[in-house]
């Protein structure tokens, strides 16, 4: 075993053969279209939006839906407390409402669209977009002003009351 364990160590396993469950998944997984899983995630996010339009979480109404536990239990807004409201008002073109409810998110959705189109387009279709290239400093300097926005908002005092929805 070139490589591995050495023949005969008591840390050597043998390899076991896969059950048929796996052999199913992996025969599927070779004869599916590679547009499916773009497919699928749009999907996902076509899911979400409808969700999102259906439930009007701008309504203030005390049964109104979505409902965050944590905002109920607490009264502190979570990271990602108005990207809801935040998304209604996007698709509904109104962006300095949805900016207030949580700019970070509007901040991130055109990003977060083209890694989405660049990714499905290459996967189904075999195109290639330029490539946004984000380092990894990048991507730490937006989770923590994320972080930094999530603790601000739910400061007590003025300037950051403005922050709170």
């Amino acid at each position: 075993m070139p490589g591995g364990w050495p023949a005969g160590y008591p840390g050597a396993y043998p390899v076991a053969e896969p059950d048929r469950l796996t052999r199913l998944v992996v025969r599927l997984s070779d004869r599916t279209p590679r547009w499916v899983v773009p497919l699928a995630a749009l999907g996902c996010v076509a899911a979400g939006i409808g969700y999102t339009l259906l439930s009007d979480p701008t309504r203030s109404a005390p049964d109104a839906l979505p409902t965050c536990l944590l905002k109920l239990t607490t009264g502190l807004d979570c990271p990602g407390c108005g990207g809801t409201r935040a998304l209604w008002y996007v698709l509904h073109a109104d962006l300095p409402a949805a900016a207030r409810h949580h700019f970070l998110f509007v901040f991130a959705l055109p990003f977060l669209a083209y890694f989405f189109v660049a990714w499905a387009g290459k996967q189904a279709f075999g195109w290639r977009l330029p490539e946004l290239r984000v380092s990894p400093k990048v991507i730490g300097g937006f989770l923590a002003a994320w972080l930094a926005f999530s603790v601000v908002r739910n400061l007590p005092w003025a300037p950051f009351t403005s922050l709170y929805v």
